[in-house]
């Protein structure tokens, strides 16, 4: 017997010294990790809340990490130019990207040739924020035909098929999609408006042009709050602290319905995964500090950091639901 548990136990070292092998380039260069700046890409122009978390985060990770966090926009294509640009780097850790449910989730269905695999190709740091949309109606619409609730505006779309219509951001967009979701999830026919961005969206919203849209949370919220558009419901699970008296839209009868707006960190893909646990640590420090957690409860989001596996199978799962809602919607941008 002492031959095969000799021959048994030579396996499991030899096995470990293999593993020990295997990640010791790795450690080595997290050891040294960072000795030079890092870049950090923004997909979006500058100015928006991605741009804004980004460069507030950068200042808080280069206390952390001893080196400095240079904040790059590469805006344009849907955010695939920049996302496409972090996917093709070196795969060391010095170039990461403020990634979104846009560039990770609803693109690879929306772009037939996108430039970058939105799994393969990244190495998923973690989660920034969530933010949910909100169903907010025309106020003098909503007054004049008693629509106080979702299930009033259902109600109302179900006895004028065809009457009612929505604006969104444009085609393939967060609103455009969560409009679709509901057409289909309550069963009624209203039609799509696609503006060119979001705020000439609202503007429509505002003057009567549209009925009602999906917009994201923050923008909408002083509006909301100074009675100048009606909230029906929020698109998440859960209700949001900015608006704890408006419903979720499952809570309002409509199933399987739950949509956010989300970002996080993301480099490149083959980062030694040292390397990433490294930079998932001090990012989900920063996220942690209060001026941090103030921003982004300011834009209604609650979010708590997440390991680099917890945002990787978040990632998955966000891409495989939003193959279903793009299919839905029937948008395609090439």
């Amino acid at each position: 017997m002492a031959i095969p548990a000799w021959g048994a136990l030579r396996r499991v070292l030899l096995g470990g010294a293999l593993a020990l092998a295997a990640l010791a380039p790795g450690l080595a260069q997290a050891a040294g990790y960072p000795d030079k700046p890092l870049r950090f890409i923004v997909p979006y122009p500058p100015g928006g809340p991605l741009d804004t978390m980004a460069r507030l985060l950068a200042e808080k990770v280069r206390d952390s990490l001893g080196q400095p966090v240079i904040v790059e926009n590469r805006a344009g294509a849907g955010g695939n130019i920049g996302a496409g640009l972090a996917a093709k780097a070196r795969p060391d850790g010095y170039t990461l990207v403020m990634g979104a449910v846009a560039t990770h989730a609803i693109n690879p269905w929306l772009f037939s040739n996108l430039p970058y695999d939105p799994i393969k190709d990244f190495a998923p740091v973690t989660i920034v924020a969530s933010v949910p949309n909100v169903l907010v109606m025309n106020q003098d619409f909503a007054r004049k035909n008693h629509i106080e609730k979702l299930s009033d505006l259902i109600a109302y779309a179900k006895a004028n098929p065809g009457k009612l219509n929505y604006g969104s951001g444009g085609n393939g967009s967060a609103g455009h999609l969560a409009g679709e979701l509901l057409k289909a999830r309550a069963g009624i026919d209203v039609e799509h408006i696609p503006y060119q961005g979001a705020a000439p969206a609202q503007l429509a919203l505002l003057s009567g042009q549209s009925d009602f849209m999906f917009d994201n949370l923050a923008a909408s919220a002083p509006l909301i709050k100074d009675g100048k558009v009606k909230a029906l419901a929020v698109t998440t699970a859960a209700r949001s602290s900015l608006l704890p008296d408006v419903p979720t839209v499952q809570e309002s009868g409509v199933k399987d319905f739950d949509l956010g707006t989300w970002f996080g960190v993301f480099t490149t893909g083959g980062t030694p995964a040292p390397v990433v646990d490294k930079l998932n640590k001090a990012y989900s420090q920063a996220l942690l500090q209060p001026d941090v957690r103030q921003y982004l409860q300011s834009m209604g989001s609650e979010i708590k950091p997440m390991s680099e596996k917890e945002f990787a199978d978040f990632v998955v799962r966000e891409k495989s639901k939003y193959q279903e809602i793009v299919k839905l919607s029937g948008a395609k941008l090439n």
